[in-house]
C-alpha cells in the first residue's frame, strides 16, 4: 500500500505547442502531481528525517524543468515530469496531469494524465 502526496495547481509558463506562435510565446500550463510513497515511518515519528520525499524540492525541480523546456507536446512534458519525480528514491509511482488552458476553442483546457511506476520495484 502506498500513500499519496498531492501537489495541485502549479500554474507555470513554458514554450509548448506545434504552431509558430506557440514556439515563440510562452504558454500557460497547469501541473498536478500525485506522488505515491510510504509515509508510515514519518507518520509515527513526526520527524522530517523520516519523510519519504522532500516535496518542496521536487516542486522546485518540476518548476525549473517546465519553465526551461521547449517541448512540442504536452504528452512529452508530462513524461519528462514523471521521469524527474521517479528519480527521487522514495517515490515508487507518480501520476502527472498537464493542462493547457485555451488550447481548443470553446474548451477551458486540454490535458493529459499519465501514470508511471519505478521499474524493477
Amino acid at each position: 500500500m502506498h500513500d499519496e502526496i498531492r501537489i495541485d495547481g502549479l500554474h507555470l509558463r513554458t514554450i509548448i505547442g506545434i504552431n509558430d506562435g506557440e514556439r515563440r510565446e510562452r504558454q500557460d500550463v497547469l501541473i498536478g502531481l500525485v506522488v505515491f510513497v510510504d509515509t508510515r515511518k514519518a507518520g509515527v515519528s513526526d520527524d522530517i528525517a523520516d519523510a519519504p520525499v522532500d516535496y518542496r524540492s521536487v516542486t522546485k525541480r518540476v518548476i525549473a524543468l517546465v519553465e526551461g523546456s521547449h517541448f512540442y507536446l504536452i504528452e512529452r512534458l508530462a513524461a519528462a515530469i514523471a521521469d524527474l519525480c521517479l528519480e527521487e528514491p522514495g517515490v515508487q509511482r507518480v501520476r502527472v496531469t498537464v493542462e493547457k488552458p485555451g488550447a481548443i476553442r470553446f474548451a477551458r483546457s486540454v490535458g493529459i494524465t499519465i501514470d508511471r511506476q519505478r521499474h524493477g520495484g
